[in-house]
């Protein structure tokens, strides 16, 4: 490598500080409990989250609300894997149901679930978590079976798409 000036070599150096403090920081962020990444073959989607790990917040979930940002969802995660039903009653906003198995893989999409539709929605067995988007998201990002879902509750899988 040549020589550089002193201020050159300190912003050089600067420089190659920040990408790696960003690329670090992008990799803790994707592995934070309030962002979830989901990899398929059209690339990866990032949602900003809310959980829903208590019996209580699994029933209130995105009731009443009346909008949510395109970026966001409601991560809905259980203690063990199992069958998960889901109805959209009280809830005002067509909504994109990802059911995924403890590994993260994504085994089931309902799309564009009714708001105020107490039809059950069967997610099917061995869940361990469920995150809902805004309705239509799903498709247009290509999340499908066999996407893979990125978030720590997903490390005692052993996570398909691991956090590092």
């Amino acid at each position: 490598m040549g020589s550089c000036a002193a201020q050159t070599c300190l912003i050089r150096g600067l420089s190659a500080a920040i990408v790696l403090l960003v690329s670090a920081v992008a990799g803790v962020a994707a592995c934070a409990p309030n962002m979830v990444e989901l990899k398929g073959p059209r690339g990866t989607a990032r949602f900003a989250v809310e959980l829903a790990d208590t019996d209580a917040k699994r029933m209130q979930g995105l009731m009443f609300r009346d909008k949510m940002a395109s970026s966001a969802g409601m991560l809905f995660i259980y203690d063990r894997p199992g069958r998960a039903m889901f109805w959209m009653k009280n809830t005002l906003i067509p909504l994109d149901m990802i059911f995924a198995d403890p590994t993260g893989t994504v085994l089931r999409v309902h799309e564009n679930a009714i708001p105020h539709d107490e039809t059950p929605i069967d997610g099917g067995d061995g869940v361990l978590a469920v995150l809902e988007i805004n309705g239509g998201l799903a498709r247009r990002l290509g999340i499908g079976p066999g996407t893979l879902m990125r978030h720590p509750a997903f490390a005692d899988g052993p996570a398909a798409f691991p956090c590092e």
